[in-house]
């Protein structure tokens, strides 16, 4: 399988941050006692503070793999130590960054029992800048390779408040190990959403190409109006997030899709067997931390709980 494309551009303001320098506590690891950096960097891209893309870092440390050191992690630094944020500051001090990082899922066991996937951004190097670009629609874009295996139409539903037809691609991305990530991106723009309806694409034919876009995190509110048995109806305004990768732009030609040294179905078939694999781990390890809390919290062998009192 080819390297596959997979980045992401975001740059603005620092809208908010939790980010904090941590340890590591599992004695049996081999980075015990180390310290490294985690957290969510959280990025106004526009100048109303209305698309705020989060960045999520996990394990951010002082040198690299080879030994030198990890300019992310001065900078990440140098946002702790020193850095504004457009909540607790406002946007005119807060303070000006670049990301560039890659689409990634967090997969996660609900409370149910069933596993979830959420696309997010995640790591990446960050540079504190002293000004951004001045066209708004540059300071949140990807661009990916993407192995296509479904496309639908979605239709305006003002009570669902969807305020516009769009087109839904689903299919997988790939990381930096190659390792699969199913997602669905959309595509608004007419002629974009004719060019994916014309292709002949299924789980069973997929299409491999590279596609670019913007991403949007806006946030937009919604009027809701409520019947009242006498009098004027009630209409509450609320907000509603919106979360979503924008097809803006497609090449022009497609990979050649089962040729060798660009992607075949075995490595697709490997590339699934592998992701069904490291969730089944991670529902494993969920599994096993319930278990050790229940037995913690489990009165002791040969005890009784204490009677309530009267």
């Amino acid at each position: 399988m080819r390297k596959n494309t997979n980045t992401a551009h975001i740059e603005g303001r620092i809208y908010q941050h939790d980010l904090e320098l941590k340890e590591v506590k599992n004695q049996s690891s081999a980075n015990f006692g180390k310290q490294y950096i985690a957290g969510k960097l959280e990025i106004a891209t526009d100048n109303k503070g209305m698309n705020i893309i989060p960045v999520n870092f996990t394990y951010v440390t002082k040198t690299t793999a080879k030994g030198g050191a990890n300019k992310t992690y001065a900078e990440l630094m140098k946002i702790i130590n020193d850095g504004k944020t457009w909540v607790a500051d406002g946007p005119d001090a807060a303070t000006k960054v670049t990301v560039d990082t890659a689409l990634a899922l967090n997969d996660f066991v609900a409370q149910d029992g069933s596993m979830v996937s959420i696309m997010m951004n995640n790591g990446g190097f960050v540079t504190v800048v002293g000004d951004v670009k001045e066209d708004e629609n540059l300071r949140s874009t990807f661009r990916t390779d993407i192995l296509i295996t479904g496309v639908r139409r979605v239709e305006a539903n003002p009570e669902k408040h969807i305020d516009e037809d769009y087109v839904a691609i689903r299919g997988a991305v790939f990381d930096f190990r190659n390792s699969l990530l199913p997602v669905e991106f959309v595509v608004k723009n007419p002629g974009g959403m004719a060019y994916f309806e014309d292709m002949d694409v299924s789980g069973a034919n997929p299409v491999y190409t590279q596609v670019w876009g913007k991403i949007n995190f806006a946030t937009k509110d919604f009027s809701e109006k409520i019947d009242s048995a006498f009098g004027e109806a009630q209409v509450d305004i609320r907000q509603r997030k919106v979360r979503e990768w924008v097809i803006t732009g497609a090449a022009k030609v497609p990979y050649e899709f089962g040729e060798e040294g660009v992607m075949t179905e075995e490595e697709v078939v490997k590339a699934m067997q592998d992701r069904e694999v490291y969730l089944a781990d991670i529902k494993k390890r969920r599994e096993e931390y319930e278990a050790s809390k229940a037995a913690t919290s489990a009165p002791a062998f040969g005890t009784t709980a204490s009677p309530v009192p009267n």
